[in-house]
């Protein structure tokens, strides 16, 4: 019997940007999370991907590649989290609105944020 994937982490738009352009290693890192996991990413990532296209081609096969992927929007709950978070960490760590909805989506859903960016820059 197949067992349907759990919830249990929230991809960042630094991971997915490299595996929508073909890097190998983000391409490999992402299928392993969707095989073990049921891999989901913050509308606001999604956004951020669709931002970055250049002409309708690429906006066409940035949402194929979206397509397989589980696609949280931002509620109540979310929005009032990211603005904590933006309250809290924008001068000490330079936090930005989009990664703050991201990080306050993976808060809110109780997942593991799986991202790249461990940069914790800005003045306090």
């Amino acid at each position: 019997m197949a067992t349907t994937p759990r919830a249990a982490a929230l991809i960042d738009s630094d991971v997915l940007i490299d595996a929508a352009r073909g890097q190998l290693e983000a391409r490999g890192f992402l299928n392993d999370q969707n095989q073990a996991f049921r891999v989901q990413i913050s509308t606001t990532s999604a956004m951020e991907l669709i931002v970055g296209c250049r002409n309708k081609l690429e906006v066409s096969q940035t949402k194929r590649f979206l397509e397989p992927l589980r696609i949280l929007p931002v509620d109540p709950n979310i929005s009032d989290t990211a603005y904590s978070l933006i309250q809290t960490f924008t001068r000490s760590h330079g936090l930005m609105i989009p990664d703050a909805l991201i990080a306050a989506t993976a808060l809110e859903n109780g997942l593991t944020l799986m991202t790249r960016n461990t940069s914790l820059s800005g003045d306090s």
